[in-house]
């Protein structure tokens, strides 16, 4: 009855992309076909590529969803266009959709041309006061570390305070691969879903595997959820087959027990950070300053983002704070062989 879609790229013309960390994404206008096709009645806007051709670019972007009659929420040319949360009728039910993201490369709106950014407070006012006026409240973040199994703890503790607040289902994505569910309060709580249609040449198989969510809306409460895990080919998207389906079942309880116990989120975290280590961190200094030599603004773009995001801040940050303090364990090694499959598993 209503389908949302996270668009992460800018549908435009423009052929100057910004200045930023990493990889630019657009559609030609005409590609909003492939929205119509589903139908998606909702696009998500709040996440880090959708400003990659500037404000030309969004505001191209606003202009061929309203001409298609596409709904969008998460970013606008003002503050209060980026801040407002989407409110729908679906069969007499009231939906509330509110977006949003970390904000890359400084593209929070901080007055102007934005997304809604990493304000957790006012994303938890804004769900109790639609609660108040009734109907399903859904949030959809734009957030976390990507490629990576589990959530770091800021994402978990954001994400269990919008339930708190009466969030009905919080939804997140940016990772670009499948991560845990947990039920917070009562409520659904999923933490990444994957890629979808996001195609990357690459044959590791966590990373060709998703999942969409479909959600029951019955008296002004989510009372189901149903999973539709899916596969990425060189030919498009399908369907899991039976066994295949089996086995990403068995994949997401794994990814979900960290969520069983109250430090499950921190251990399955420092599983992660073992695993990126020393060299990891190294490797991807080095990277950043080896830009800045080769590329001035590229490279400063990148450290940039690396200071000023909270998923490579708090990367950063939690990674030196356990070195500084000798940490190596703090983690169970059945999340770090999950870690390690994450980044060795390929498709058969």
């Amino acid at each position: 009855d209503l389908r949302i879609v996270n668009c992460e790229c800018a549908l435009t013309a423009a052929t100057s992309p910004v200045w930023k960390s990493g990889a630019v994404f657009k559609g030609e206008p005409a590609h909003v076909a492939g929205l119509k096709a589903v139908p998606f009645e909702v696009a998500c806007l709040a996440n880090n590529h959708v400003l990659d051709y500037g404000v030309a670019g969004l505001r191209e972007t606003l202009r061929v969803m309203d001409r298609n009659r596409i709904r969008t929420v998460g970013a606008g040319l003002t503050e209060a266009q980026a801040l407002v949360p989407l409110s729908v009728r679906v069969n007499g039910q009231s939906v509330h959709v509110i977006n949003i993201s970390e904000g890359e490369d400084l593209t929070a709106s901080t007055g102007g041309p934005g997304v809604f950014g990493w304000d957790v407070p006012l994303a938890a006012a804004q769900t109790r006061a639609l609660k108040q006026l009734g109907g399903v409240v859904i949030v959809v973040a734009h957030c976390g570390l990507e490629y990576v199994p589990f959530p770091p703890p800021y994402v978990v503790a954001a994400f269990r305070a919008l339930a708190e607040a009466g969030a009905d289902c919080v939804i997140g994505h940016h990772p670009h691969v499948p991560q845990g569910i947990e039920w917070w309060h009562g409520r659904p709580i999923l933490y990444s879903l994957g890629h979808f249609a996001f195609y990357q040449p690459t044959a590791l198989f966590h990373r060709k595997t998703g999942y969409c969510v479909s959600l029951r809306c019955e008296g002004g409460r989510i009372t189901a959820i149903e999973l539709h895990p899916y596969r990425i080919t060189d030919a498009g998207l399908r369907r899991l087959e039976p066994k295949e389906a089996q086995d990403f079942g068995r994949t997401l309880t794994r990814l979900s027990h960290p969520f069983s116990t109250a430090d499950g989120p921190a251990r399955a975290w420092n599983a992660w950070l073992a695993y990126y280590g020393e060299a990891g961190f190294r490797a991807e200094g080095n990277g950043v300053l080896d830009k800045m030599a080769a590329d001035p603004r590229k490279g400063a773009a990148m450290f940039r983002n690396r200071i000023t995001t909270m998923q490579h801040r708090e990367h950063w940050q939690t990674f030196l704070t356990r070195m500084v303090n000798g940490e190596r364990g703090g983690f169970s090694r059945a999340d770090y062989r999950l870690v390690e499959e994450y980044f060795s598993r390929t498709l058969s």
